[in-house]
C-alpha cells in the first residue's frame, strides 16, 4: 500500500501589476507553507493555476513583467522550501517560453530540483476567461511518482475534456490527478464539481481540484475514487483562504475498483463497434435504417 500526505492550498492571490507585488505575494505564500509543514510532515503540497498572480486582464497585459522561466522567482522560493522540508511542491505560473507565454503548472522534488512541468493544454476563452488572447496551449502531459503513487496535473478548463483524464488513467496508470484551477464564478461554475466527481468515479482515482480563494473563486473539492453520500469528498471554503490536509492511499483505489468493475468492464474500442442505425423518413416520418 502507498500512502500521500497532501497540503492542498487554496489561497488568496490578490491583484497587482508588478513584480514587485507578486514577489510580496509569493514570499507571504511561502511562509504559510513553512509555517504548515513546521507543524506537520506533508508528502506533496499543491498550489492553484497561476498561483502567483492575479487571473486577470490587468496582470495578463504586464506578463512580460510577471511572467517567469522555469527558475524564476517562484521557484526561487518553492525550490529551497521543498528541500528545507523535503516535501515535493506543485505551483502555477505564467511561463515564458521560447516565443510564447503558457499558463504551467510546475513540480519540484523534496531535493529541491525541478521534475518537470504541465502546460495547460484547452484555454478557456468564455465566462470570465480570455487565455487565448494571451497564452499557446501546451503539447505534452506530465507524469511523476511521489510515494509509489503516480500523479498528473491537468489545468482548469482541461477537466472537462474526459480524454485527457481517461489517458492519463488507461495509458499511464495515474492514481491521483491534480486539477489546479482559477475557477471563477461565472456560468461555467456551477457544473464544476459535477465534472470533479465524475472524472474521480468514472477513472476510479483520487481527483484533487483545487481553485484560489476570494469572493470570485473558492470552493475547492477532494474526490476520492467513489463518492456518494456516505463519501462525498471534502469541501473547501465557500471563498475563505483554506490549507487542507488529505491523507490518500492506493488500498482504497484497489478495494474500490474490485468492489465496481468500470474500468474492467470497458470495451477498448467504442469507435469499432457495428453501427445499426434509423433515422426519420422525411414522407412520412417513420423510421428507415440507414446502417
Amino acid at each position: 500500500m502507498a500512502q500521500l500526505t497532501i497540503l492542498a492550498c487554496q489561497i488568496m492571490v490578490p491583484a497587482f501589476t508588478t513584480d514587485v507585488e507578486r514577489d510580496r505575494h509569493l514570499d507571504r505564500i511561502a511562509a504559510e507553507i513553512r509555517s504548515r509543514l513546521q507543524r506537520r510532515k506533508h508528502d506533496l503540497v499543491v498550489l492553484p493555476e497561476l498561483s502567483s498572480i492575479d487571473y486577470s486582464p490587468a496582470s495578463f497585459d504586464n506578463l512580460e513583467i510577471l511572467a517567469e522561466s522555469l527558475d524564476g522567482p517562484s521557484f526561487q522560493r518553492f525550490g529551497p522550501l521543498a528541500r528545507e522540508f523535503g516535501a515535493m511542491i506543485v505551483y502555477g505560473i505564467p511561463r515564458r517560453g521560447e516565443d510564447a507565454y503558457y499558463i504551467t503548472q510546475v513540480a519540484v522534488d523534496g531535493s529541491g530540483e525541478p521534475v518537470g512541468h504541465f502546460d495547460k493544454l484547452h484555454l478557456a476563452q468564455y465566462g470570465a476567461s480570455m487565455e487565448k488572447d494571451y497564452f499557446k496551449r501546451g503539447n505534452h502531459i506530465f507524469v511523476f511518482q511521489h510515494n509509489g503513487i503516480t500523479i498528473s496535473p491537468i489545468i482548469c478548463y482541461d477537466i472537462r475534456n474526459p480524454d485527457l483524464t481517461r489517458t492519463l488513467v488507461i495509458e499511464h496508470g495515474v492514481q491521483l490527478v491534480l486539477h489546479c484551477s482559477a475557477h471563477a464564478r461565472d456560468e461555467s461554475f456551477y457544473s464544476w464539481h459535477h465534472f470533479s466527481v465524475c472524472r474521480a468515479i468514472e477513472n476510479q482515482i483520487y481527483f484533487l481540484s483545487l481553485n484560489r480563494a476570494g469572493n470570485d473563486y473558492g470552493n475547492s473539492i477532494f474526490c476520492t475514487p467513489w463518492v456518494d453520500q456516505d463519501s462525498p469528498g471534502l469541501r473547501f471554503p465557500t471563498s475563505a483562504e483554506k490549507f487542507a490536509t488529505i491523507e490518500i492511499e492506493t488500498d482504497l483505489i484497489e478495494s474500490i475498483r474490485k468492489k465496481y468493475p468500470l474500468l474492467e468492464d470497458r470495451i477498448g474500442d467504442y469507435s469499432a463497434l457495428a453501427l445499426n442505425r434509423r433515422e426519420a423518413n422525411p414522407e412520412d416520418g417513420s423510421l428507415v435504417k440507414t446502417g
